[in-house]
């Protein structure tokens, strides 16, 4: 490990070093605001390697969207509905407590037909009529894999690395490792639709910056008068007020850093001034009355409803165009343990347009050249149905053992799938891609290496990847 980069937490300045440096500091913070040259780079002096990415959207599905019934068909589940699920498919894998104690496993046909789309065909559900007009611009991996079986560990693995809470997330890697491209908005920022189902509660450990600088975690955007809690000025404070108060209160905590070299009290000053300057950039950027009937008709009519997926969507496209690094948008409610057939359909009403029109809207505007889109939620669903089954209703378990998610954009393959489950959709015959090889992917096409971004924490170096990951080449463009 003695190779690697030392970026650790510990308060390692002399107070010699600071005052010997300070001023130099403090000179090029000052030359910096006179210049318009930010100062939020991250901790990478420069990428690894050459990036395709700049910016990253993903539109994480919590709850479990079903492979079965979006991207991966399965007509063999539909000839044998109710029968049972052959024991040396299962094997010894375990069940969720859920479903682990029927005696029977009755396979559950799809509901919903499927047909290819696009120049090579890729076999979309009929319930994603939207995203099956984009196939051509969207790789879809079948072959995805988890290790946790139940939702807080499954969407913290996806969204941390790590199924222990307390993890840095992925947009707050991404924030500590390449910095902002954006003086007047955060690196990371996070929406969560206001017209989803909530099924499954959201934490916001899924974007704390954990043990990083806290400068890093994800600033969630909240639909409204106020999208950031606090962030405006108390009855009778002006801006000017605010200033003042401001830059004495950065005196003091100055004092601090230097007499207990503390960098938390660094971080402290920086969101503080990021909050004064997000006075001004938040409201521009959540104000969509000045995007064209045309765009607002892209994303559908829920886009007029504040806080709605759609909404988020378009906002989410606002944002990466005035270089936000990591955008996450959450949508619950893709938990179908029953009535699969209704919920789903629920689901992909709410979702499938904006999604489709999200990555229309950045092609037009030239940003999916180096904007990274990806969908997809912790885990897929059973080839059979958990509890009462009837010729056309059933619902679905967890199943972390293969599932599909999609993505778009820079550096990546589009309108081919990767991957190949068995003919019940239960196992992988080829192309596995765990959660650390999506992370290292697409740490990779940001330009960083995973294996390199590291940070040393209580004694040990923590990197996203953890200590495994691989770069899923097959998809690279």
């Amino acid at each position: 490990m003695s190779t690697l980069p030392r970026y650790d937490s510990l308060m390692h300045y002399t107070r010699r070093h600071f005052m010997g440096t300070g001023g130099l500091g403090l000179g090029a913070m000052a030359l910096a605001h006179l210049t318009g040259k930010s100062q939020a780079g991250g901790v990478l002096e420069s990428p690894h390697h050459l990036s395709k990415v700049k910016r990253i959207i993903y539109l994480f599905q919590a709850g479990g969207p079903s492979h079965f019934e979006t991207f991966d068909h399965k007509p063999l589940l539909r000839e044998r509905h109710g029968q049972a699920l052959p024991k040396e498919v299962i094997g010894n894998q375990r069940l969720s407590t859920m479903s682990g104690n029927q005696s029977i496993l009755p396979m559950a046909g799809s509901f919903t037909g499927f047909k290819k789309h696009g120049r090579n065909g890729t076999e979309v559900s009929d319930i994603l009529p939207y995203t099956a007009k984009i196939a051509d611009e969207i790789c879809v991996i079948r072959s995805m894999h988890t290790e946790a079986i139940n939702h807080d560990p499954a969407i913290t693995f996806f969204c941390t690395g790590s199924q222990i809470p307390g993890r840095p997330s992925m947009g707050a890697w991404a924030s500590y490792g390449l910095g902002s491209l954006n003086d007047n908005l955060p690196a990371f920022i996070v929406l969560v639709s206001r017209n989803a189902q909530r099924d499954q509660p959201l934490y916001t450990r899924l974007w704390s910056s954990g043990f990083l600088p806290s400068e890093h975690q994800g600033v969630q955007f909240r639909s409204g008068k106020e999208p950031v809690l606090y962030l405006t000025n108390p009855e009778g404070v002006s801006p000017h007020v605010r200033r003042h108060m401001l830059d004495a209160l950065a005196r003091l905590n100055h004092d601090q850093a230097a007499a207990e070299l503390d960098p938390e009290v660094t971080a402290r000053i920086a969101q503080a001034e990021m909050a004064f300057r997000m006075q001004t950039s938040v409201p521009e950027v959540t104000d969509l009355s000045g995007e064209s009937k045309e765009t607002l008709d892209l994303y559908g009519p829920d886009v007029h409803v504040p806080g709605s997926y759609a909404a988020n969507c378009l906002l989410a496209r606002r944002l990466v165009e005035r270089d936000v690094r990591f955008v996450q948008l959450f949508h619950q409610g893709w938990d179908q343990h029953g009535d699969c057939p209704a919920g789903i359909s629920r689901q992909c009403r709410q979702t499938d347009q904006a999604s489709a029109a999200l990555v229309i809207d950045l092609k037009r505007r030239g940003l999916l050249e180096d904007t990274l889109v990806v969908w997809g939620g912790e885990f897929g669903r059973t080839a059979y149905s958990q509890g009462k089954l009837t010729a056309d209703n059933y619902g679905r378990d967890h199943h972390p053992r293969c599932f599909s998610i999609w993505l778009a954009g820079a550096g990546i393959k589009g309108g081919i799938t990767h991957g190949l489950t068995d003919e019940f959709g239960y196992n992988i015959l080829d192309g596995a891609v765990h959660v650390h090889d999506l992370h290292a992917t697409m740490l990779h096409l940001m330009g960083v290496d995973h294996e390199k971004l590291v940070y040393k924490f209580q004694g040990r170096y923590f990197r996203l990847t953890d200590i495994a990951g691989h770069l899923v080449k097959p998809i690279l463009a």
